[in-house]
């Protein structure tokens, strides 16, 4: 094999093995976003805003929470763990399948384009 299959293929299996493995280490509540967006407000033991004026106020629901891949789980799958996983690895190999075929056209219109020009 070339080298750059290796180093592709190499980078996949870390991504999968990232995206399956490490990414249920990962946590469930971020804070970035969501903390900015609660600033200037006060909020209740159960999350619910009890005062104050922030950004949160005019959140709405998710428009994607009923999809099969929603909440960074697989839906269907009771272990936890597994659910996380698989999700990730569904996701490393859409997005690996979809940037190889862009890549692969890519690739197919450029040689196109030099026999043309040939």
């Amino acid at each position: 094999m070339k080298k750059s299959t290796w180093f592709i293929l190499s980078g996949l299996i870390a991504a999968l093995l990232l995206a399956g493995v490490v990414s249920n280490f990962a946590s469930g509540h971020p804070d970035g976003l969501d903390s900015v967006a609660r600033e200037g407000c006060t909020f209740d033991a159960a999350g619910n805003i009890t005062g104050g004026t922030c950004m949160a106020q005019s959140e709405t629901g998710n428009q994607t929470e009923d999809s099969p891949l929603a909440g960074y789980g697989l839906r269907g799958v009771g272990n936890e763990f597994l659910s996380t996983g698989l999700s990730g690895v569904i996701g490393v190999v859409a997005t690996f399948a979809i940037g190889g075929g862009v890549f692969w056209l890519l690739r197919a219109g450029s040689k196109d384009r030099k026999k043309q020009t040939a």
